[in-house]
């Protein structure tokens, strides 16, 4: 039998409201126990919560939640208690005495869920980034992973393959009987839509540049005024700004919003050919990592120097004496804000390009990687003539369809991604 669990699961205290959940077999035992009754399934009723020698801990608002149609798809319980911290320690300590019952791990209650089929693996991973998301954009994009709008997709591609291994199996099982000895006439038309729209969703933009932010790389030579930008750019004095060259020697990250568009801002090492400073030396070959990582590079070296496809930045337009551009994307002047705003709404615009849509579920790298391999079956499948060769290509875009519901995984894959979330989640 599994283990009951308990957990806070709102914010820490102190606060006005402590939900504290309880999940597994033992959860209306340990409700009675606290309350002195179960109360009615589904209503919230008011309870004084009691130790285990009648000693009052608090009135509370309590739930009885019987499975399976729960969150966890378990028994459950919740307990509304005042948001003291020695109100949760308190009942915390009762609950930890009961037999059978034990703090909840990370993520805990939401595996659960996924175990007992509440939800599948796509939107658990879903939820965990909902749980993450700092910005609109990464929370509408999360909101349509958890709601289940990609499972319900690879649901309908999956009752298409289906069909189609059907026809596949009744000519290898039946080869003998005209009616079934050849493959419908659309088959290849059927298996290229489905390829078709497997690749449509290849092309869109993914998940890592919403949840990490549009990386954009500030580089140039040695006091070309990157650091200072940097700091306009972040909203902060992240960076040390001086006259003096090589002052910065690592590459420096902050995360920003514009927009409602996650931004993750570099700034890096001058970059020139000579030194003799080892220190100095790790920090350019560190900048050059970070230009090859880059979505985006603002250059504010000399004129179509920069890297390919980089943004020619005229910074520092209010200094006399500094070298132009003929051709720049923006003038910039990070003292007195010039053309500041100008660039920021450039960037905007173009990270948009690079975001998916409000709304629009994204994938992460496993489920790109298996929606990949399951176009590749297909492809193999429209190039073979041999039945069982195609049977076999089939059977593998499904086995790709199923990992990405989680009806194949593993667990040390699991506990990555639980552990993602936080405790009573």
């Amino acid at each position: 039998m599994a283990d009951t669990i308990f957990a806070l699961s709102s914010g820490a205290p102190p606060a006005a409201i402590a939900v504290v959940r309880i999940s597994g077999p033992s959860a209306g035992a340990a409700l009675q126990a606290l309350s002195g009754r179960l109360p009615p399934e589904r209503r919230a009723v008011t309870a004084t919560l009691r130790d285990a020698v009648g000693a009052a801990l608090d009135r509370a608002l309590v739930l009885w939640l019987p499975g399976p149609h729960t969150a966890t798809g378990e028994d459950s319980a919740e307990l509304h208690l005042h948001g003291g911290r020695a109100v949760v320690a308190a009942v915390s300590a009762v609950l930890a005495a009961m037999p059978g019952l034990r703090a909840a791990e990370p993520g805990e209650f939401t595996r659960r869920a996924f175990a007992n089929g509440r939800i599948d693996l796509s939107e658990a991973e879903g939820l965990a980034d909902l749980l993450n998301a700092e910005t609109e954009l990464q929370r509408q994009s999360a909101l349509a992973m958890a709601g289940g709008s990609f499972s319900r997709q690879v649901e309908v591609w999956r009752d298409q393959l289906l069909g189609l291994s059907a026809s596949v199996e009744a000519v290898l099982d039946f080869a003998d009987e005209d009616d079934v000895a050849l493959l419908p006439a659309d088959f290849l038309q059927r298996i290229d839509v489905l390829r078709s729209e497997i690749s449509s969703w290849l092309t869109r933009p993914r998940a890592e540049v919403l949840r990490e932010g549009y990386r954009v790389v500030i580089a140039g030579p040695p006091n070309a005024g990157k650091s200072t930008l940097f700091n306009i750019l972040v909203q902060s004095e992240a960076a040390i700004a001086t006259p003096i060259a090589g002052t910065t020697r690592d590459v420096l990250t902050r995360p920003v919003a514009y927009g409602g568009i996650p931004f993750l801002f570099a700034d890096t090492a001058g970059l020139h050919d000579a030194t003799d400073d080892v220190v100095e030396a790790i920090g350019i070959e560190r900048a050059l990592e970070a230009l090859d990582r880059a979505d985006l590079v603002l250059w504010l070296g000399p004129e179509d120097e920069g890297p390919r496809a980089s943004w020619e930045i005229a910074a520092q337009c209010d200094r006399a004496g500094v070298p132009g551009k003929a051709h720049p994307r923006h003038r910039v002047s990070a003292v007195n804000g010039e053309g500041i705003p100008g660039l920021i709404a450039d960037l905007v615009a173009t990270a948009q390009h690079a975001m998916p849509k409000p709304g629009e579920a994204a994938l992460n790298q496993r489920q790109y990687d298996l929606l990949r391999d399951a176009a590749r079956a297909l492809q193999a499948a429209e190039d073979e003539a041999d039945p069982l060769l195609v049977a076999e290509a089939l059977r593998l875009t499904r086995v790709a369809f199923d990992a990405l519901l989680g009806r194949t995984t593993t667990e040390h894959m699991l506990d990555a991604l639980f552990g993602r979330f936080c405790i009573g989640k």
